[in-house]
C-alpha cells in the first residue's frame, strides 16, 4: 500500500472517522510509514481538529454522532466514507444522541452521493436506499418500544426481549447500549414513562 501510495504523490494527510481502536490503533505506525502526513479528526490526538462542514484536502466533513460522539464522515465528490455511521451489511450500535445521529443521516441523504464506502463491509452502491433503510430501522425501534412502554414495561430485558429479540445472544451488549440512545432520545422529548407510572417524564 504505501508503494501504491508513493507512486500517486505520497499522502496528503490521513483522515480519522471516530476513534474506537479499530479505526486508529494503527495510526501512527501507518503515519510513519507514509512519511508522517498530518492526521485530522474530531477527537483523537490528532494534527488536524475537524468539525462539522470543515475541509480536509478533497474531502468535506460531515459530524455524524451517535455510534461515537466524535464521528465523522468525509465526502469527495459522489463518495461518502462513513466509517462506522453506515456499514455494508446489518445495522450499527448506537452509543448516544440518536437525534442527531437520524438529523446526519438525512444531511447525508440530500448529497448526491455515488457510493458508500463503510468502515466494514463493502461499498453500497445504492447509498439513497442504504440511508433511508437505516432510518426506517431507527424509526421501527422507536415504534416496537413505545409499544413496549405502553403495556407497561420498563425494565432493561423485558425491553430488550420485545425490541431486539432479532438481536443474537453475543449482540445482545450492543443492543442494551442502543436502547439506551433511544430511552434518552424519548426522555428528551417527554416520552419516556415516569418510574412512578405518572406518565411521560418532563
Amino acid at each position: 500500500m504505501a508503494a501504491e501510495v508513493e507512486a500517486r504523490g505520497g499522502a496528503g494527510g490521513i483522515a480519522a472517522t471516530h476513534d474506537h481502536a479499530d479505526h486508529v490503533e494503527g495510526v501512527l505506525a501507518l503515519r510513519e510509514r507514509l512519511g508522517r502526513p498530518p492526521v485530522a479528526a474530531r477527537r483523537l490526538a490528532a494534527d488536524v481538529r475537524l468539525g462539522d462542514g470543515d475541509r480536509f484536502g478533497p474531502f468535506t466533513v460531515h459530524a455524524v454522532p451517535g455510534h461515537a460522539p466524535d464521528h465523522l464522515a468525509f465526502v469527495a465528490g459522489g463518495a461518502c466514507f462513513t466509517g462506522d455511521a453506515v456499514l455494508g451489511e446489518g445495522s450499527v450500535f448506537i452509543s448516544e444522541d440518536l437525534a442527531g445521529y437520524l438529523d446526519a443521516l438525512m444531511r447525508l441523504r440530500d448529497l448526491p452521493l455515488e457510493v458508500i464506502c463503510p468502515g466494514h463491509g463493502p461499498p453500497v452502491w445504492d447509498p439513497l436506499d442504504k440511508l433511508d433503510e437505516y432510518v426506517a430501522h431507527r424509526r421501527e425501534r422507536e415504534r416496537k418500544l413505545l409499544e413496549a412502554l405502553a403495556q407497561g414495561m420498563l425494565d432493561e430485558d423485558e425491553l430488550l426481549d420485545a425490541v431486539w429479540a432479532d438481536a443474537p445472544p453475543a449482540l445482545r451488549p450492543a443492543a442494551a447500549v442502543t436502547l439506551g440512545a433511544h430511552r434518552e432520545k424519548l426522555r428528551s422529548e417527554g416520552r419516556w414513562p415516569r418510574p412512578d407510572g405518572g406518565g411521560p417524564a418532563p
